[in-house]
């Protein structure tokens, strides 16, 4: 169930005060009830107490590497996780993303920007609709959970728990609403920007890489062997498509 706006809390583990009380402002303008902390031992402890609905995470904290905050609240939480540094280069942003976050926003940024990026989160949907264009119908188990199936890879769309070889898969919210998206369509050709669309919102088409990432991290909970992939196939060009179902026997 989402939260209503009017409830929705955040929890800001920065140490810098400027942009600290940058993100208060702008985030208690967008309706969220703003908790704030200065180092990373300071967010965890507040994770625990009031279990926000978004974190902003500063990955330059100065006791805790922010990346081992984000692993850490990703064992925990299930809150969106935004990922803020002053370090603009790819592996800060590869290795914050493999950890869990939801997204990643360099500095310095503006007021608009986090709005619109925080707002295409909470419009998320947690489950994408039962019909695509090009889906087979889905399986029904007798409790009435929609359930997605791809030779040994198992999805309970509802109860948001995939189970490959029997074995349930921890992923992340990203990796679920992506895979559950390619598993719903699984005869189409999903474009990087079709991608960022349909699991993070509006406003996003440009920004591919953040596909890629979560792609690649879910490749590798699922076990993949790039030269012979039994899930998701790359279309050179284009983006990416589940490979075909193998026969039932």
């Amino acid at each position: 169930m989402s939260v209503p706006p009017s409830q929705r809390s955040a929890l800001i583990v920065e140490d810098d005060p400027d942009i600290r009380e940058l993100l208060a402002v702008t985030l208690r303008m967008n309706g969220f009830t703003v908790i704030e902390a200065a180092s990373g031992h300071a967010g965890l402890a507040a994770l625990k107490e009031h279990r926000p609905d978004l974190i902003t995470l500063d990955l330059n904290l100065p006791d805790l590497d922010g990346v081992e905050v984000c692993r850490q609240c990703r064992a925990v939480s299930d809150a969106y996780i935004v990922m803020v540094t002053a370090r603009q280069d790819e592996i800060d942003r590869l290795i914050g993303l493999e950890t869990g976050a939801d997204d990643f926003i360099g500095k310095p940024f503006s007021p608009r920007e986090l709005s619109a990026r925080v707002s295409a989160m909470f419009r998320r949907p947690r489950t994408g609709p039962s019909a695509v264009t090009g889906t087979a119908p889905p399986a029904q188990e007798p409790d009435g959970n929609e359930m997605l199936r791809h030779n040994d890879l198992l999805m309970d769309v509802e109860g948001r728990v995939v189970t490959l070889d029997g074995q349930e898969l921890a992923l992340t919210r990203i990796e679920f609403d992506l895979l559950e998206t390619l598993m719903t369509g699984a005869q189409r050709v999903w474009t990087r920007e079709a991608l960022l669309n349909r699991v993070w919102g509006d406003g996003w088409s440009q920004d591919h890489h953040l596909v890629e990432v979560h792609i690649r991290n879910l490749r590798k909970k699922l076990g993949e062997d790039m030269s012979n992939p039994r899930f998701i196939r790359t279309v050179r060009g284009v983006g990416y498509r589940m490979m075909p179902s193998e026969p039932q026997r």
